[in-house]
């Protein structure tokens, strides 16, 4: 089994794989604080509530946005379960190319997103991930990582506007019924997701128009699921779009 980790700033995605097929999946919150024994109880309960065994975990993959937790995943793959990580970094072979100017600056999620997503559908894709930061990625039918976009997450927006302005304060992140709000609750919730729904789709036009053929558009992060139900240009949504990814690639990297 293929234990497949992407750590984001805010989450942490957890897969197993069995062959190609993800049996479980599981989230737990970013702390940078955590040493690798932390992290290794948590990962310890979650396997054994699954039914488990540590020892199945024969290979690790993962990716990081977290510079300072790649060595502390790294010593738990290492102590905790005698896995030698395969980690998404330059010099990896992913099966696709980067078209990038530095190809080096574009995030290893990125990078998994972009391999998982030339994989599922073999066309021009459009990849709408949000997460903390909103990324537009774009991957030619050739599977050509062409590059992308990067906005402020929803939460991140979010937050801005609960906490700067002094008469404002939090709300439910759920849609209202109508764009204009009647009051201060609905204005907020308008301004936020169907906001943050224009900005998606005024992006993935704008993406469109600068693509010689029509690209499918796929999304996924958390926060995929509170725009996916406001629009159409949204056709796909994989949730696990980054651990596919990170299966695609450990098994390159380790053929032969």
């Amino acid at each position: 089994m293929l234990l497949a980790i992407g750590i984001g700033n805010t989450s942490i995605k957890l897969g197993i794989f069995d062959g190609e097929t993800l049996r479980h999946t599981w989230h737990i919150a970013t702390d940078r604080r955590k040493t690798a024994d932390d992290y290794a109880v948590t990962l310890f309960n979650l396997l054994e509530h699954a039914g488990i065994k540590t020892a199945d975990a024969s290979q690790a993959a993962m990716w990081s946005s977290v510079p300072s937790l790649v060595s502390v995943f790294d010593e738990l793959l290492r102590k905790h379960f005698h896995a030698v990580p395969l980690i998404i970094a330059a010099g990896i072979k992913t099966g696709i190319r980067v078209r990038m100017d530095n190809p080096r600056e574009v995030g290893a999620d990125r990078i998994a997103n972009a391999v998982a997503a030339h994989a599922l559908y073999k066309e021009s894709v459009i990849i709408v991930d949000m997460g903390t930061a909103t990324t537009f990625d774009v991957v030619s039918g050739r599977g050509e990582y062409l590059g992308g976009a990067i906005a402020p997450g929803l939460m991140i927006a979010a937050e801005a506007l609960f906490t700067r302005p002094a008469q404002l304060y939090r709300v439910p992140l759920t849609a209202p019924d109508r764009a204009i709000g009647t009051n201060t609750v609905s204005a907020m919730q308008s301004g936020v997701i169907f906001g943050y729904t224009a900005l998606v789709e005024g992006m993935v036009a704008r993406l469109q128009g600068e693509l010689p053929e029509k690209a499918k558009v796929v999304a996924t992060g958390g926060y995929a699921p509170l725009i996916l139900r406001e629009t159409r240009v949204l056709e796909d949504c994989q949730p696990d779009l980054s651990l596919i990814g990170l299966r695609i690639v450990n098994a390159l990297n380790r053929q032969g």
